[in-house]
């Protein structure tokens, strides 16, 4: 039987029935959090969100102030956007021969005396034994198939790498903006059990390698790396806020709170919201909040001198998270520069950055490609004259009985 519509409706009818009724609630207890976040002096807050770690739940790490805004400088005459997406089919176990394929699209829009644009597209297909298989080099009988959540993690190292090289490209005396979508913490190895040297090839041999190739090239010419996150979920700085209000000791803290609320007050003003709803109020087209420390152990323990940091930022439509690594937070030249270029990407794509949507343009796999993939590969193995095949499952799927 299909999905009965209308008794889902009735459903989602009640919920927005309590969402409304709680919306007054809500309001008043925003109001509330701001206004005793605003009475946080900068010392309680850098020593309250340092010892927060041992806190039930994830708060940034002030650097600054706890919660304030900051206006754009003024972009530079001429500078380039570099940006690079990525997408990609798995394996698929219904397919007569194991394999997956990788796009990395990307753009080059350079601004000012001399405009021009460049886009790229180039897919990478896996079907060898070394392309499957993630295998530790200290032990021959130790391998990690490369399929599902790693074979994203993978796909995201290869989408800087790609950036790196795009980068080293670009005119030397040019100013350049770095800008990737989505996070630069590899989300995906925490809590996955992945042995040491999937961590090792993932992260030092790659993630923080390609960001080591980054930060170099900062030093010698005007570079700029941010990873920008669209409508975020975050609670990360609402933490923060929570922690710095919290009278009670940890081990008390322990017991009544939660990663996401609390049962006492005044933590419990924090209780439901996200980051982007304390700064909505707060921040005016362009404006970005202070800079924060993130604190997943992924990144604490892993990232060295790349440590990520981020701020939000009132991009005209929406609060975006942008995340940038500790060499460009603590260099508040680079830290403006993509501050104000960010800033002048999102007027561009009507509060989104004109050069992540072109990217994505160039990378995106859409449903008619996977299908027709599909038939590219049966296709090709029986030109060579091999057995193509699949299991009874996908063939029922395109034959339905009724």
């Amino acid at each position: 039987m299909a999905l009965d519509l209308g008794k889902t409706i009735l459903q989602l009818d009640q919920v927005a029935q309590n969402l409304g009724s709680a919306y007054s609630d809500r309001q008043s207890r925003l109001a509330s959090l701001l206004q005793q976040a605003g009475s946080v002096t900068v010392e309680q807050a850098i020593q309250q969100t340092q010892s927060a770690q041992q806190r039930p739940f994830m708060a940034a790490q002030v650097e600054d102030t706890l919660i304030a805004s900051y206006a754009p400088a003024a972009p530079p005459r001429d500078w380039s956007v570099v940006s690079v997406d990525g997408s990609h089919i798995d394996v698929d176990r219904h397919l007569p021969v194991p394999c997956y394929l990788v796009n990395l699209g990307g753009c080059v829009l350079t601004y000012g005396s001399h405009p021009d644009s460049r886009f790229f597209s180039q897919p990478t297909l896996g079907a060898d034994q070394a392309d499957l298989y993630l295998e530790d080099p200290e032990t021959v009988n130790r391998e990690e198939a490369i399929t599902g959540p790693l074979l994203g993690l993978i796909r995201t190292v290869r989408e800087l790498r790609r950036l790196v090289e795009v980068v080293q490209e670009c005119p030397p005396e040019l100013p350049v903006l770095a800008l990737v979508d989505g996070t630069l913490v590899l989300w995906g190895l925490s809590g996955q059990g992945y042995r040491p040297f999937v961590r090792r090839a993932l992260l030092q041999d790659g993630l923080l390698a390609a960001l080591e190739e980054l930060r170099l090239m900062a030093q010698r010419r005007p570079i700029t790396l941010a990873a920008y996150v669209s409508l975020p979920r975050t609670t990360e700085v609402t933490n923060a806020v929570r922690s710095c209000l919290c009278p009670h000791d940890i081990a008390y803290c322990q017991s009544h709170c939660s990663h996401r609320r609390s049962t006492e007050g005044p933590c419990d003003l924090a209780n439901g919201f996200l980051d982007r709803e304390l700064f909505q109020g707060i921040l005016r087209d362009g404006e970005r909040s202070p800079i924060y420390r993130t604190n997943p152990q992924a990144a604490q323990e892993y990232y060295g001198e790349h440590q990520v940091y981020f701020y939000y930022l009132q991009s005209g439509e929406e609060i975006a998270r942008v995340e940038v690594p500790q060499w460009v937070a603590q260099d508040e030249k680079l830290l403006e520069l993509g501050h104000s270029l960010i800033v002048g990407q999102c007027r561009k794509g009507s509060g989104y950055p004109v050069a992540i949507s072109e990217a994505h343009e160039q990378a995106v796999i859409n449903g008619a490609d996977r299908h027709l993939f599909k038939e590219l590969v049966t296709q090709t193995l029986e030109r060579q004259g091999l057995a193509t095949y699949t299991s009874q499952k996908e063939r029922s799927k395109k034959l339905p009985w009724v």
